[in-house]
């Protein structure tokens, strides 16, 4: 009726025939018989390794109220000291979450996961499956490829480069500059000489390896003293 519908005039219902609907109230959820509706309540204690990540959904930081600090504080101290998760259930829009709960600094960490009915089936996909797709060589340049860019985790070395590009390309606007082009994209379909596309990789990488060196060699101090040692940051689990 080209009118707004406001908050309160909407209502929560359940269709269970056609055109046929129970309106549900507020109080209806809220006096549900499950556990975890007010509460997130834990099933049993896991490695995180056992864990495929394909299950995580989303994560929040738990607070705990002023009643509950020491069973907040034992249940993180327990979870850091046994090498443990929490697997529980809590609920949150009308549905209730499989989730996880780990420590994380003085915090825990809730973690959401999807049910095995919520992941999509390989079967509905077309996979190659064929070994003799590949050669053994091309299956050893790639674990040599690997084996070059293996490393810590650090993720302050990335960066969302597309959200940098949006924000230069507003500011050019806002300028009334000249925007930002974008480098052509490849084209796809094209049959690629695999081995020759993994040799490249690892020249490439060799070259990086090489460049860095470089810089290092020129950045060492010409005095006979040996630099100071700087202290080596510790790390946590």
């Amino acid at each position: 009726h080209d009118a707004e519908v406001k908050l309160a005039e909407v209502v929560k219902g359940y269709e269970y025939a056609k055109d046929q609907y129970v309106v549900m109230e507020e109080a209806d959820f809220q006096n549900l018989p499950v556990p975890s509706t007010h509460t997130v309540d834990i099933a049993h204690f896991v490695d995180l390794k056992e864990i495929d990540p394909i299950y995580f959904d989303r994560s929040y930081v738990l607070e705990p109220e002023s009643v509950g600090e020491k069973p907040f504080y034992l249940l993180r101290k327990t979870l850091e000291n046994t090498s443990r998760v929490a697997v529980a259930k809590v609920s949150l829009r009308q549905k209730e979450h499989l989730c996880t709960l780990r420590p994380y600094g003085q915090a825990i960490i809730m973690a959401t996961m999807y049910y095995p009915d919520e992941l999509r089936s390989l079967e509905e996909l077309t996979l190659p499956e064929e070994d003799s797709l590949v050669s053994d060589a091309e299956l050893q340049m790639a674990a040599t490829l690997v084996d070059q860019l293996t490393g810590s985790f650090e993720p302050d070395q990335h960066e969302d480069e597309y959200r940098a590009a949006v924000e230069k390309a507003i500011e050019a606007r806002l300028t009334s500059a000249e925007p930002v082009t974008a480098a052509p994209a490849p084209a796809r379909g094209k049959v690629v000489d695999l081995m020759a596309a993994l040799r490249d990789s690892i020249e490439l990488v060799k070259e990086e390896s090489a460049k860095k060196e470089r810089k290092t060699s020129a950045a060492k101090p010409r005095s006979g003293r040996k630099p100071a040692k700087e202290p080596v940051p510790s790390q946590t689990a």
